[in-house]
């Protein structure tokens, strides 16, 4: 197999924000992998400011391992086996790591002619449906990106203001779907638990990481045993032994693969997150298609996801699942279903 590294700046349809940055054009990483005539396909974002990764640091990381990937027959050695043999190189850089993982698992189906769940054996028919991201904008803004999803089943808010709770009697008052929020570790204890109430009177269905990963135990307990809301893990459920950590803090985790390294360890985490009662959520980094339509492959084994990153660019680059008010369709072809087609000017 042969490795090829595809760089995009992927612009957005909207300026982005959150509660600690806003952008208007996410950096990504395409990672294919040949093999004859057929190449799998994979996506990692950069993140530099929070997660410190680079484009530039996960070329380089994925070079260090094409000498290695030249002698692998993946009908042979499956993905999961792979990500095993190179987690030694990689495992510093999960966001590599992932791009990867997820390239193989693509060209694993397509060589087999199955899609990536069939092959693991899971059934989609009662896939969750994907929210749609409002990010932090002019409350009047926000509305009407929400209007122009209209009939739209959930929304996530981002939140993150001084004028949290005033943006969300506004929005209710434009919207009769489901709501959730997730404040991007931008609250304290108090206000996350002051704020649940008036959440949950608006019909909100679950908090998203509103303290930060490193708030205090003590700060952790006390909200999680008085938000009148769920609480699900995102910033503070990187890796897969942070699973076991955020048991008895949060009532389920939010797995992002491009933090954990791929969708191989991602299955694990989901895994371990039901052996302890949790419900388990899968989320994107506004990738492109190419990045979802891998998350995709995880559907039926999911109570939430959010997988609307190409929803929210100006231009995609792929080819692969689409998306139907919430409801995903997968791609007629096998693997993770995707072509790259780059820009369509």
């Amino acid at each position: 197999m042969k490795l090829k590294v595809h760089e995009f700046d992927l612009p957005l349809k909207y300026k982005f924000g959150i509660s600690r940055e806003t952008r208007i054009v996410q950096k990504t990483a395409i990672i294919e992998v040949q093999d004859g005539n057929l190449s799998g396909y994979g996506e990692c974002v950069a993140n530099h400011k929070y997660y410190k990764f680079t484009i530039e640091m996960i070329r380089d990381d994925i070079a260090n391992v094409a000498d290695i990937l030249q002698s692998i027959d993946i009908l042979e050695t499956p993905p999961e086996i792979i990500w095993d043999i190179l987690n030694g190189k990689l495992k510093h850089n999960p966001f590599a790591q992932c791009a990867l993982d997820m390239a193989l698992y693509d060209l694993w189906g397509k060589k087999q002619n199955k899609r990536t769940y069939e092959l693991w054996d899971l059934d989609p028919k009662a896939n969750p449906v994907t929210d749609y991201t409002i990010g932090i904008d002019e409350t009047d803004i926000m509305i009407k990106k929400m209007k122009e999803f209209d009939g739209w089943p959930v929304f996530k808010i981002k939140l993150g203001t001084d004028r949290d709770m005033e943006i969300m009697h506004k929005l209710r008052d434009n919207t009769s779907a489901i709501l959730r929020i997730d404040a991007n570790c931008a609250w304290t204890a108090d206000q996350t638990i002051e704020y649940s109430h008036t959440l949950k009177e608006l019909g909100v269905e679950f908090i998203e990481q509103p303290m930060p990963a490193e708030a205090s135990a003590n700060d952790m307990k006390k909200v999680y045993e008085n938000s009148v809301l769920p609480l699900i893990a995102d910033e503070s459920c990187i890796s897969e032994e942070d699973v076991d950590k955020c048991a008895g803090n949060f009532h389920g985790v939010n797995i992002k693969v491009v933090k954990c390294g791929g969708l191989t360890p991602a299955r694990r985490m989901i895994d371990r997150a039901r052996e302890l009662g949790m419900k388990v959520m899968v989320g994107c980094m506004t990738e492109s298609t190419v990045g979802v339509s891998g998350i995709a492959q995880l559907l039926p084994l999911l109570d939430y996801v959010d997988m609307d990153g190409p929803l929210l660019l100006a231009k995609d680059i792929a080819t692969g699942i689409t998306i139907n008010k919430g409801v995903v369709h997968y791609s007629d072809l096998p693997g993770n279903g995707v072509t790259l087609n780059g820009f369509q000017l």
